[in-house]
């Protein structure tokens, strides 16, 4: 199957928390990294996921933020470290690509962001996704 998410990132379940309804799944990357995935226990069940199974982490672009160095304080639990190796800008929009330990990641923002954040290829940045946006699927 074939889709139109960018960011598709390998790794292995390390652990899933189940609730009532849905269920945090912490994914380590092939890169090294953790992530972390809010989906619903049937999602878990149809998919099979436990400690152990092979799986990618799935995020649209426009679910991806950079922030300039690690943030504190807020409730987005994935923050993962990177460094820009390009930006392309149009009217209003850009895409930025990140390279991150396992991978890459690409990142629609405003092209005001791109300028005030003085986001450039090289620069080191953390992109931010919440966990509620990051979809899993069989690898």
């Amino acid at each position: 199957m074939s889709l139109s998410i960018r960011n598709q990132l390998p790794g292995t379940v390390v652990s899933v928390t189940a609730g009532e309804v849905m269920a945090t799944v912490k994914v380590r990357l092939d890169g090294g990294q953790e992530i972390v995935a809010a989906v619903t226990l049937e999602a878990v069940e149809d998919l099979g996921l436990a400690a152990g199974s092979t799986v990618r982490a799935l995020v649209k672009s426009t679910e991806v933020s950079l922030a300039t160095g690690p943030v504190a304080g807020v409730s987005i639990r994935n923050q993962l470290p990177g460094t820009i190796t390009d930006v392309a800008t149009g009217g209003a929009m850009a895409r930025v690509k990140v390279d991150v330990a396992g991978g890459e990641l690409t990142s629609a923002i405003t092209k005001d962001a791109v300028t005030e954040l003085g986001l450039v290829p090289g620069a080191h940045v953390v992109a931010l996704i919440k966990s509620t946006e990051v979809s899993l699927s069989n690898a």
